[in-house]
């Protein structure tokens, strides 16, 4: 058995995205049973202060995702526990989460990201929606792309190929939160690159290429088997695929993120990478992109979870 002893993992939550929180956890508990590990799996709800308190973990694994999983909440309540787990700081988390000040953060630090705007359902009221959508399409152009500033698993999210669409793009984007991001779509590989440190330093997993059947990579295509096709490597040249791994792991710097994050990226026609939004909490489900990397690495999923809780427990 692992030195480890008490290791807790966080799933489910009250997000939009609990069934694949649930998902993510049974998977990362399965391959650290099979690292030697004893495993606990819990919710996010009121008994988890007086368990943790009872029975301290040595760490912890967070595979919440939307909400309070990745805003940082949850990590500040474990913070005040004093119980040590993987991934990103509550600051971290905070800055990370919403996507137009994460975009903003790394476009300060050089990298190519698309131009945007991020405006609350308040502000359509207020000056009318119409005048604000047709000044968005003149500055912004066609086609775009629209998602909820904060959340994740594509929830909320379409594209806009004419002017038409972009009211019922919007109404759909506020179903799933106050703010949308409206973004220049590039055409273009979609890839997720996955970074891990182990405390060497952040390192790129392979790039894993994205290529949904319907086009979009919406939330059955990236949870549903047999409805997107990945390649992990993905199909870019050299080039491209280590500009790839240098935007993530820069962003990953960037955003003061720690032992594990995924990029969200595009790359164009000439090679040249977007970056899109971060995850401080990566899928870690059978489709998930993380795992698929960490194969094409040649890296044993469950050793590489062992270890990202060995180096938090070490923090503790």
């Amino acid at each position: 058995m692992s030195d480890l002893g008490h290791v807790l993992i966080l799933a489910g939550g009250l997000s939009y995205e609990r069934e694949v929180s649930i998902r993510s956890g049974r998977r990362v508990a399965e391959v650290l049973r099979t690292a030697g590990v004893d495993v606990e799996t819990r919710d996010a709800d009121a008994t988890l202060v007086p368990a943790v308190l009872a029975d301290p973990p040595d760490a912890v694994f967070v595979t919440l995702h939307g909400g309070a999983g990745e805003d940082g909440a949850i990590r500040s309540v474990l913070e005040l526990l004093d119980v040590p787990y993987v991934g990103a700081t509550p600051d971290a988390c905070r800055v990370a989460f919403d996507k137009p000040t994460a975009k903003a953060v790394v476009r300060s630090w050089g990298l190519n990201t698309p131009d945007s705007v991020a405006l609350p359902k308040e502000t359509f009221h207020d000056l009318g929606a119409t005048a604000v959508l047709a000044r968005i399409i003149d500055r912004l152009g066609l086609p775009l792309f629209v998602k909820p500033s904060r959340g994740g698993s594509a929830l909320g999210a379409s594209m806009v190929r004419t002017a038409e669409e972009l009211p019922a793009a919007m109404v759909g984007c506020f179903a799933y939160g106050d703010t949308a991001l409206i973004e220049r779509y590039v055409q273009g590989v979609e890839v997720a690159v996955s970074v891990v440190d182990l405390g060497d330093g952040p390192v790129a997993l392979p790039p894993v290429e994205i290529v949904p059947d319907r086009g979009v990579y919406d939330y059955a295509a990236r949870y549903t088997a047999g409805q997107t096709e990945f390649f992990a490597p993905a199909r870019l040249s050299h080039e491209a695929t280590e500009a790839c791994a240098g935007m993530a792991v820069a962003a990953h710097t960037a955003l003061g993120l720690r032992d594990i994050s995924r990029t969200d990226l595009i790359v164009d026609a000439d090679g040249k990478p977007y970056f899109l939004e971060v995850n401080v909490a990566p899928g870690m489900t059978e489709t998930s992109l993380l795992p698929m990397a960490a194969e094409a690495a040649g890296r044993d999923l469950g050793t590489l979870c062992k270890g990202l809780l060995e180096l938090a427990a070490a923090r503790g």
